[in-house]
This record gives C-alpha cells, sequence and structure tokens, in this order.
C-alpha cells in the first residue's frame, strides 16, 4: 500500500501562523489556476512509475489520497474532477476507491476551509468519492480567528461542520490550536468544549510555534509578539488530554486524537509508519526505499516546466536526498515515539539502538518511557507527551 498527497497552492489570504507554501494573490487569476492544473495533470503523468522503486512492484495500489494545502476547497467540481480522472488514469488505487463500497480499504481527504462549504459544494465532495474530511476550525472565539487572519468566523465553523453532516460525510476532522498569548484557560476550555459538543469523529490540537517566513515571525522580530511561557502551554495540553479523554477520544499521536472506530488519519499514520509516498505540486514531499524527495516551492517554476515553456532539467524541478543509516534510525525513532503505540526494537538498527541505551535507561527509570516486553516495545508515557521533542532529540545519534 501507499499514499498520494496533492498540494493545492492557492489560498485567498495568508494565516498569521501559517508555514506552509501557498499563492494567496495568484488564486484572483483564474488562469493561474487553470495553468496550474494542467502542470499538475502533466506531472501526475510523467511520475506514474515513482512507487515501482518501493520494492512493492509496479501493482503497487494506492490506499490513501490526501488533497491539502493551501485550500483546495477553492477548487471547482470541474477542477477536483479532472485532477481525479488524471490521478485514475496512472495509478493503481485500492479496490472500490472513490465509491461507497470501498469498506475502509481506501481513504481519501480533503482540506476544507468553513467559508467554502455549500450543501452543493459538500455534495459535489461526497460525489468525487471524498469518504474524509479535514477542517481548520483553529478557535470558536472570533477576536482570535480575526488575529490569525482566518477567514471564516465562529458561527461558520459550526454551519459548515452541520452541511458536511447532513450531506453524509461520516469521518470528518477539526483542528484547534493553543498556545498563544490571548489564550486564557478558560477560552481555551470553552474551545474544547464546543468542538466536543460537534461530535467530530477525528480532532487535532497544535500548539503554535513560529515558522520561518510567516507574518508571525516577522511580529516576533520585531517585538510585537512573543511565545507565552512553557508552563502555560504545557496546562493547556494537559487540559486538551484530559477533556478529550473524558468525552471518549484516543489519543494516538502527539497532537491527534480519534474516536473509537476506524477514525484514525490513515494517511498521517503511514507517514508515521514509513509507507512509501508521493506528493505532487509544489514544496511537495515524497518518500521512497530510503529516498525523500520534494519539489520545488515555487508555483510559476513549476507550471512553466510541466507544461512546457521552460526547459529545465528535471532534477531542478524535484530534489532529492538518500537517507543514511544514521538518517533511518533517527526519523524512524522520531516517528515511532510520535505515536501513542510507540516503537517496537526490531524496526531499529540494533548496533545504533545499543549506542542509546543509557539514556534510554534513564527515561524509562524517570517513567517518561515506558518499556514493554512481548514484544519489546518503547513509548512516551502520555503525560510527557508535551516534552516529547526533547525526549526524542535526547535518544538522536
Amino acid at each position: 500500500m501507499a499514499g498520494i498527497y496533492l498540494h493545492i497552492p492557492f489560498c485567498l489570504s495568508k494565516c498569521i501562523y501559517c508555514g506552509f507554501y501557498s499563492n494567496p494573490k495568484s488564486f484572483a487569476q483564474r488562469g493561474a489556476v487553470t495553468d496550474y492544473i494542467s502542470a499538475l495533470k502533466e506531472e501526475i503523468q510523467r511520475r506514474r512509475d515513482f512507487f515501482s522503486r518501493s520494492g512493492s512492484g509496479e501493482n503497487c495500489k494506492i490506499s490513501t489520497l490526501y488533497i491539502g494545502g493551501g485550500t483546495p476547497s477553492l477548487l471547482s467540481a470541474q477542477e477536483l474532477s479532472g485532477i481525479k480522472e488524471a490521478l485514475c488514469g496512472s495509478f493503481d488505487f485500492a479496490p472500490h476507491a472513490f465509491t461507497t463500497q470501498c469498506c475502509g480499504e481506501f481513504e481519501f481527504t480533503m482540506e476544507v476551509n468553513p467559508n467554502d462549504i455549500t450543501p452543493e459544494y459538500a455534495k459535489v465532495l461526497k460525489e468525487l468519492g471524498v469518504n474524509r474530511i479535514s477542517m481548520g476550525v483553529q478557535s470558536f472565539c472570533n477576536e482570535h480567528l480575526i488575529w490569525m487572519g482566518r477567514r471564516h468566523r465562529s458561527s461558520e465553523a459550526v454551519e459548515a461542520f452541520n452541511i458536511l453532516r447532513a450531506a453524509g460525510f461520516g469521518n470528518i476532522g477539526l483542528d484547534l490550536i493553543f498556545g498563544y498569548p490571548a489564550l486564557t484557560m478558560e477560552q481555551w476550555r470553552d474551545n474544547i468544549e464546543r468542538l466536543i459538543e460537534l461530535q467530530p469523529e477525528h480532532i487535532s490540537a497544535y500548539q503554535l510555534s513560529i515558522d520561518a517566513g510567516t507574518e508571525l515571525e516577522k511580529l516576533c522580530e520585531s517585538g510585537a509578539f512573543s511565545l507565552p511561557d512553557e508552563e502555560i502551554c504545557r496546562g493547556q495540553y494537559a487540559l486538551l488530554q484530559e477533556l478529550l479523554g473524558g468525552a471518549g477520544y484516543i489519543q494516538y499521536e502527539i497532537s491527534n486524537f480519534a474516536r473509537e472506530g476506524d477514525f484514525i488519519s490513515r494517511h498521517n499514520s503511514n507517514y508515521w509508519k514509513r509507507v512509501p509516498y508521493m506528493g505532487l505540486g509544489p514544496s511537495a514531499h515524497s518518500f521512497v526505499a530510503d529516498t525523500r524527495e520534494w519539489n520545488i516551492a515555487d508555483t510559476e517554476r513549476y507550471c512553466n516546466f510541466y507544461n512546457g515553456r521552460e526547459r529545465s532539467l528535471f532534477e531542478n524541478i524535484i530534489e532529492s536526498e538518500h537517507l543514511s543509516e544514521k538518517e533511518i534510525f533517527n526519523e524512524t525513532l522520531m516517528l515511532g515515539l510520535r505515536q501513542s503505540d510507540g516503537i517496537e526494537k526490531g524496526a531499529l538498527s540494533q548496533e545504533l539502538f545499543n549506542t542509546i541505551q543509557p539514556a534510554l535507561q534513564r527515561f524509562i527509570k524517570e517513567g517518561v518511557i515506558i518499556e514493554e516486553v512481548h514484544p519489546a516495545r518503547y513509548r512516551i508515557h502520555p503525560n510527557s507527551f508535551f516534552i516529547s521533542d526533547y525526549i526524542i532529540s535526547s535518544l538522536f545519534v
């Protein structure tokens, strides 16, 4: 099995914290979107043999498809249908993909913005075969949404969720953000409780970070913004775990919670399990046979190349690196320990594993890492998830 990520690099506006690659201004020029989709279809065609390098053979089936961005929900039904047709013509999907009979064999996720969801658009997504929705709510406080640069308001997020439910979507994921100075503990509790009232199948909650090139970074450099104390963020994270756990959500990864049943993000879980995946579109990353590849983060150059207006070498459009034994070890360790199930000892190089024994045993003695015997497995204690970056980096070789 394998996955495909497809990047839509268009937004109407850029959120203050967003470090993902997108072009907020170019969407107003519909010709730019048409040009991009043409280039995307050409890339799909050229990279149709990508998964043959995975060792799974040419018939490696695609079990997950994720359309992200940017704001994919800006695309029309016709544009989305054309992309789907190109994908189906080049890749072998799991049985019954894009149909109501897929029975969990195929996950098709699309990110949406609340403003873009109407009954008509929800019906379009359903007819395309989308069976999982990821929607950024971020907050139920309108003042905070305005500060973040979000297009929607609290009531619009609730309305969009209800529209999606009415359209028959039974697997909806909602996102929240915590860890910024304006957010009080009372407001954070209200955000979580209001999200729980909606009863989404999946909840992701991310601590605000300062990414390079964002408006937030500029505010930090000017002294107009600074992140809150770590203890405040720790308290907000602990409250998140407490309330979601009490509501029946299972934490399966540091930032992700799902209701009982088959509601974890299979696409993202495959990233953490190092399953082969391909990224299409500018800035998208791919992974196969311990090689990581990424497209340049430049929509204009990407379109010029794939639409035949630039004779650049293919290598100038896609860059790559082959991971060393140590890089594979560190990545496997990091991705495994992010998950609540942890990582099996057998997934790691024994020789390199021996070098981290002193630090590992110290964490086990402190109760930060839990050691299980059959099979030999290590996982971070849920109470220590907040400091997982420190724990994991301390174990790197």
